[in-house]
This record gives structure tokens, sequence and C-alpha cells, in this order.
């Protein structure tokens, strides 16, 4: 019952089509295989019991007894066809040829040797009575040969199909994970490789074809196999086990899906909720940017990176695809602990079977001591600036923090970057420091200039930037968000009927961050072409459908998860731009990727909007933060009329200048 339930969730769960086997006996139909296996019966039934008469005699005067008992085999053969009829031998499915099958295979040897002293007797054959007996002895183990040899020609074949099949390991070698790997091992689209489990005596057995490896090697057992999907078989652990394990798993970039419980099963519910994830790919309404260039390779090779925030949604994926690059060193800089336990438990196993340095330093990037130390103790050659603070209503009531973090710890970290002569430096913004009308976009556009004013008096280091659509997948994104709200049974929450986003995937992010290290001149803004903007209204319908639900109709009530209109939040734009000017825009060497030269702020304007976000930081007064950046930053409006005198700085097209 269970393995039926499999097969109907992982026909579902699959999209990609099975690869049939191109030889002539895998394109026959069902009823011309019956025939070949019946065949193959009757000729195994003939061979068993003449080598009976040759076992029995060990002479060559076999031969003669044999034939004299000539209507014997005419009988069986005519007796052999109509047993194996009645009880539908040649119908056993060799890929569910297991303990079942041997005892019908087991029951109609015995028929045969009852069979074959009746006709003896009754036809008063002078056959030893004895031969019966070896002859059922014989028929069984050539019938169980021929179906394993054949079960062992479809194995070969399967596993030259498994280059195109899905590689899947399975997080339980209890019974629902045998059950469920039995399962998997019936289907064209994936393939179980191992078993991981928690329990030592199972460790190091294999079990079905699969073996069975302690949790630790994962990382290791991902790349040699190529595993691209873990299947959670543990439906009795508890939802926070179940969830520990999530996160450490999906940390290795790979698929998780969880098994459901038996209670599940029978109600019929979480298959479509636990069973079909949605790929970001399945989001972007566009296909995706091939960002694999040997520009990545050679900016990298040999040189110590660092990455701070790096055990973020960007730092971790920017330190996974560093790996490649084959970097001196990679020094991760994260002040979560945990984050950055994480992060450093998923790269270091890769980053050894490479041959690279990992080095993981807890540290704040608003800490000006701590950052230096690092960077030169390391001898940090690039480092990619990915900390910061994101989460536009967070940021938004927290401003004075924002500042500090987002403004701030990018000067402290470019400060010491400059100093130490670092060949380039990153900074990753987003399409919501253009015109932003909220505070974390403000933040990023105002850490964006000082970037920018440091480049203008850097004769060693290149300072570029990067700015990102809405990263799928991310922290924070719709992607998680509205997973979870799909999995309760929703609603799912939308802002704004017309809220329009550009979208990216996590390893595009990513890999733009390290094209812009290569292509970087100085002063460089790159943005991906990421195609027309998506409704979020859009995403949250596909994402629903894709999980297998219906659209809830508010005026008949028909359909299974509903979405929620809840109005634009505090700072929020129903539109997101990439380019304060259009007309900047250059090409660079990939033709995805386009690149702009945008108007740079004075060293004294820059030196006096950092005093006044200090000044507003050390007295906690937020309201003169946000004026500031009515003044600085284009786009940015406040609501509150200004009280404070600030520095008298003239204005052109709504950005301050020195």
């Amino acid at each position: 019952m269970l393995i039926g339930f499999l097969l109907k969730a992982h026909q579902k769960i699959h999209v990609a089509s099975s690869i049939e086997m191109p030889t002539p006996i895998m394109s026959l139909s069902r009823n011309a295989k019956r025939r070949i296996v019946f065949t193959a019966d009757l000729v195994v039934l003939l061979a068993s019991l003449m080598l009976a008469f040759v076992l029995r005699y060990g002479t060559p005067g076999w031969s003669g007894a044999l034939s004299k008992s000539w209507p014997l085999l005419v009988v069986m053969a005519v007796s052999g066809a109509v047993l194996f009829l009645l009880v539908r031998l040649p119908q056993v499915k060799l890929r569910a040829f297991e303990n079942r099958a041997l005892l019908r295979l087991g029951g109609v040897a015995m028929a045969l040797a009852i069979c074959a002293m009746v006709t003896s007797y009754l036809l008063d054959l002078p056959t030893p009575r004895s031969v019966p007996l070896i002859f059922a002895a014989l028929f069984f183990m050539m019938a169980t040969g021929v179906r394993l040899l054949m079960i062992q020609l479809l194995q070969i074949k399967a596993n030259k199909e498994g280059r195109e099949q899905t590689r899947v390991a399975i997080y339980g070698a209890g019974a629902a994970g045998v059950q469920l790997a039995a399962a998997l091992r019936q289907s064209h689209e994936a393939r179980p490789f191992i078993f991981l489990d928690d329990n030592p005596n199972l460790q190091g057995l294999v079990i079905g074809g699969v073996p069975v490896y302690r949790p630790s090697l994962l990382p290791k057992l991902i790349a040699r196999h190529k595993i691209t999907r873990v299947l959670l078989a543990m439906p009795s652990a508890p939802r926070e086990r179940q969830e520990e394990l999530i996160a450490s798993i999906l940390a290795y970039g790979v698929e998780v899906q969880i098994l459901p419980s038996f209670i599940d099963l029978m109600s019929n519910k979480g298959l479509n909720a636990q069973l079909t994830p949605v790929s970001p790919f399945q989001l972007l309404g566009r296909s995706k940017v091939d960002l694999d260039t040997p520009e990545i390779a050679k900016a990298y090779a040999g040189r110590v990176v660092m990455v701070t925030g790096a055990g973020g949604s960007i730092g971790s994926e920017l330190c996974r695809q560093l790996v490649v690059c084959r970097p001196a060193c990679i020094v991760l800089f994260e002040r979560g602990e945990f984050a950055l336990y994480s992060i450093d438990r998923t790269l270091r196993p890769l980053a050894e079977d490479a041959g690279i340095p990992v080095v993981s330093r807890l540290g704040s990037v608003t800490d000006p001591a701590r950052v230096e130390a690092v960077v030169n103790q390391e001898g940090v050659e690039i480092i990619l600036h990915a900390a910061a603070y994101k989460h536009v209503p967070l940021v938004e009531e927290n401003e004075l923090e924002g500042a500090r973090n987002n403004v701030l710890g990018t000067k402290i970290v470019a400060d010491a970057a400059q100093k130490a002569g670092v060949e380039r430096f990153i900074l990753v913004s987003t399409d919501k420091a253009v015109r932003p009308t909220n505070i974390m976009g403000a933040t990023k556009r105002l850490a964006e200039m000082v970037v920018q004013d440091l480049q203008t008096r850097s004769p060693c280091t290149k300072f570029a930037m990067v700015r990102f659509g809405n990263v799928l997948g991310s922290s924070g994104s719709v992607l998680p968000l509205f997973q979870k709200q799909i999995e309760t049974g929703g609603p799912v929450t939308v802002t704004h009927p017309e809220v329009t986003r550009f979208f990216m995937t996590i390893p595009e992010a990513a890999r733009l961050v390290l094209l812009a290290g290569a292509y970087a001149k100085g002063g460089d803004v790159f943005v991906l072409d990421m195609g027309q903007p998506q409704k979020i209204l859009d995403i949250a319908k596909k994402m629903i459908e894709l999980s297998g639900r219906r659209v809830k109709d508010a005026a008949t009530g028909q359909g299974d998860i509903a979405i929620e209109i809840t109005g634009l939040r505090p700072g929020e734009k129903l539109y997101e731009e990439l380019l304060l000017d259009d007309n900047s825009l250059t090409k660079t060497p990939h033709p995805k990727i386009l690149c702009a030269q945008e108007s740079v702020l004075g060293q004294h304007a820059v030196s006096s909007m950092l005093e006044e976000i200090e000044t507003s930081i050390k007295k906690g007064d937020a309201a003169r933060l946000r004026r500031l950046m009515g003044i600085y930053v284009e786009g940015y409006k406040i609501g509150l009329q200004q009280t404070v005198s600030l520095p008298s700085l003239p204005v052109s097209n709504g950005v301050a200048a020195s």
C-alpha cells in the first residue's frame, strides 16, 4: 500500500521525462514480453527435466532411459504450459521479483514434480522416482536464475540511464526508507544511490543494493555521486528533528523532500504539500542566464578571497561557487555564530577535497579593529562584501541600526581594503537602492556613494557594485514565505495586486558578483538583464498551482488556497528600478551583464554625510537620519518637517553635490 502511494507521489514530483530503454526488447508490448518469459520457462522446464536424467544416471545410459520416457517430456511440456498460465507466472513483474514471487515459483516447481510422478505412474514409464525431485529442484533454480539474469540486465541498463535520472539519497534506512528505495527502483525518473542513517548498527550495511553511510559523510557523497535530492524517510521523527535535518541538508545545495507519515498517507494529506517543492527556476518567467565564463576562474584563482556576511543566503552561495575557482584561501567573515558554523560545516569538506584552506572569523563589519586585523592577518586580496541588513520592514523600524550596519559597515570594510591595498572590493547592493522609498534601500544607496567616492582616490583597489533584483529562495524572499503559507493551507498574502519585481536565483546572484569582480575597472555598477519584471500576484498563483493546489475563487469559494491582499507596507514601492540613468549603460564581455557609470558625490559631501549619520546614531535621533536621507538620496522622501540644521549643500536633480 505504501509503495503504491509512493509511486503515485513519485510520478507527480518529477517533471523530467523518463528515458525509455532503446533496446528492441524494452520497446516490445507487454504481451510480447510475457510471451518471451513464458517461452523461457518452457525451455527451462524441458532442459531441467533432461538434466535430471543426466544427474540421476551419471553415465551415458541416461539417453536410453530418457528415450523410453519421451511421453513424460510431452506431458510435462503441456502440463507446465497450462500451470504457468493458471498461476500467471509470466505476469510477475521482474522489477518486483521478491519473496512472494519466489514462493509462487517454488509452488510451481513442487506441482511439476507431483505431475511428473503421477504421469510416470499412470503411463508405467521406467522413470526413477528420484528424477521428479531432481527435476523440481533444477527447475526452481534455473527459473530463478533466468529471472535474476534479466533483472541484472535491467540494472545495467538503469546504471547507464543513471546519468539522466535524478540521483537520490535517502535519509533513514528503516522500514519507510527501505520501502521508498524499493519503490524508486521501479521508476525511470529517480534512482537511490545511498542511505544515510544515524544508527551505527546500520552504517556499513548494504540494503537492497544500496549502501548505508553515516550522515557526516553527506557533503563528500553529494560530490561523489552527484546527488541532487535528499528524501527524508523518517515519518515518525519529531517535527523539530525534521526541521533541523532539513536546514542542515539544504546548506549543501541540494533539494530536500519529506516522506509523509502513515497518518498523512491514509488521510491523503502531505503528498502535494511535502513532496512537491517549487523550484525557483519555475518562477523566473524567463530562461536561466548562463554566467559560466573563463574570466571568473582567472580572476579568483590563487587569490585570498574574503566574504563578509558569509553565512547569509548570498554569502554562503558565493563561498560554494568560489571553491570551483580554486582560490588560495577563502576567508569567511560573519557576525552570527550559528550562521558561521553552518557555512563552515558545509564548505570545509568541499574545500578540503579541492585542497583549498578555509578560515572562519567571527566579527562585525562595524568593528574597524576586527575588520582591519582579519584583512591584514590573512593577506586578503579580494573582498566580496555581502554583509547587510536587507529586510525592508525590519530596517524601516530600526533605521539607526540599518544605517550603522549598511553604511558605516561598508565604509569600514572599504577603508580596510584600501589601506591594505586589496586588489578588488565588490559591494553587493540591491535594486531598492535606486530612488528608494524605504530606509533599507536608502542605506544601500548611501553605501554605494561611499564606495564610489573611495574609487576616486584609490590607485590600487578597484571598487565596484552589483545591483540585484529580488533573489528567489533567499531568506525573506517570497518563495519560502509563500511555500510556508501554502503548506499551512493559506491564505497567501500579497501586498498589492500590481506590485512587480525583477527576479533572479541565488546561483545567478552569486555568479553575478563573481563576474563583477572579474570585469571591475573601478566605480562600476553591474546589473543583470533579467527580462521583464514579474507580478508578485502572478508568482503567488503560479506557486499555488505548482504545489498541486488551486487558487480559491473569492466569488464562488471554489479552490484550495486563498490569496489575500494586505496593502503596501511602509516604504514599499509598486515597482523597482535597476539604474538611476538608463542612458549610462555600457556593454561588458557578457551579453546579459550591463555596466553603468553613475554620477558621484564629492569627498566633502560624503564626509559630511557620514558625520551626520554618526551623529544621528550617537544621539539616537531617527528623525535626523531620515531627513539626512531626504537630502542625499534621490527619490527618498520624508513626511516630517525638518527641524534640525544640516550642512548647507547645493542640490542638483535631487542629489547633493560637493
